[in-house]
């Protein structure tokens, strides 16, 4: 038996299937098949960030895409009733099974997490790409220590938005314009941080920093990698060393990469996702 990669992407907040675009046609010219993901408020789904309040709300096009597929989906079988002539051109590939795995970054990580809880039967492999990989999601003050970004340094750093009226608390955020060179795309080529600058949108913060995950029957079946990014200025390095040692993946990868590695180290990032696919095909 032989096995196919499927890479379903899952961006951060803020960001949108677009981000992966080098990544996708890099994995797609290699011969894997590629899904990128929206998620609620992102991307070219129109929702208000400042509307979404819950993470399964935000989270529901990925748990809707991960619903939709087959617990053990076959793409080329072989039958006794099929002609001489096929059986005997796929012979040596007899069944063909994708392997389904779930790249999420940045707070992409909770998306995954929260998929790996509901549907880890149908995952080969949970890749965490500089994300925030929370067992149970952001349950208390170690939580948000390690797996929220902290830019109190730059004081004012964020655009808000207020979905329940302007004297509560906001509900969506967004770095603000200013810090994006220098905190996100520091490492990226110019043109993509343009590209950023014109697509990144709100993202529903609120929602993000109270998701918290029943623990499923799956969670610790299915095989975790870490990439961690040496030069996150978001994310920080000590953040995500702290959620590797609190629930450790079967193996850690390093990447020398700003907050955008999909811009700023797009071959090298599609060279460690075929060496982590690699590690749990059969």
């Amino acid at each position: 038996m032989t096995k196919v990669s499927h890479y379903v992407l899952v961006h951060g907040i803020g960001g949108g299937s677009w981000c992966w675009y080098k990544v996708r046609c890099q994995l797609e010219n290699s011969g894997y098949k590629v899904t990128c993901i929206d998620l609620k408020g992102a991307g070219i789904d129109q929702s208000d960030a400042k509307n979404i309040h819950t993470f399964d709300e935000y989270n529901k096009p990925l748990i809707d895409f991960m619903s939709s597929l087959p617990d053990d989906e076959k793409v080329l079988y072989i039958s006794l009733s099929m002609p001489l002539w096929i059986v005997s051109r796929y012979v040596n590939e007899c069944v063909r099974m994708v392997q389904v795995i779930l790249v999420g970054h940045s707070a992409g990580g909770l998306s995954l997490t929260d998929a790996t809880h509901k549907f880890g039967k149908k995952m080969s492999l949970a890749i965490y790409l500089g994300a925030t990989m929370l067992k149970t999601g952001v349950c208390n003050e170690q939580d948000i220590k390690d797996g929220v970004p902290n830019l109190s340094e730059f004081g004012d750093a964020y655009d808000y938005g207020y979905g329940y009226g302007p004297d509560k608390p906001p509900t969506s955020a967004l770095l603000k314009k200013k810090f994006h060179r220098d905190l996100i795309y520091q490492l990226s080529p110019p043109e993509d941080a343009t590209l950023g600058g014109m697509l990144l949108r709100q993202g529903p913060h609120k929602a993000l920093v109270s998701a918290g995950f029943n623990e499923g029957p799956d969670i610790d079946e299915v095989p975790r990698v870490y990439i961690k990014m040496t030069q996150d200025l978001v994310l920080k390095l000590e953040q995500q060393e702290a959620m590797v040692d609190r629930w450790p993946p079967a193996e850690v990868y390093v990447l020398e990469s700003d907050h955008s590695p999909y811009f700023s180290a797009p071959s090298q990032l599609v060279d460690l996702l075929v060496k982590a696919a690699s590690s749990v095909a059969v």
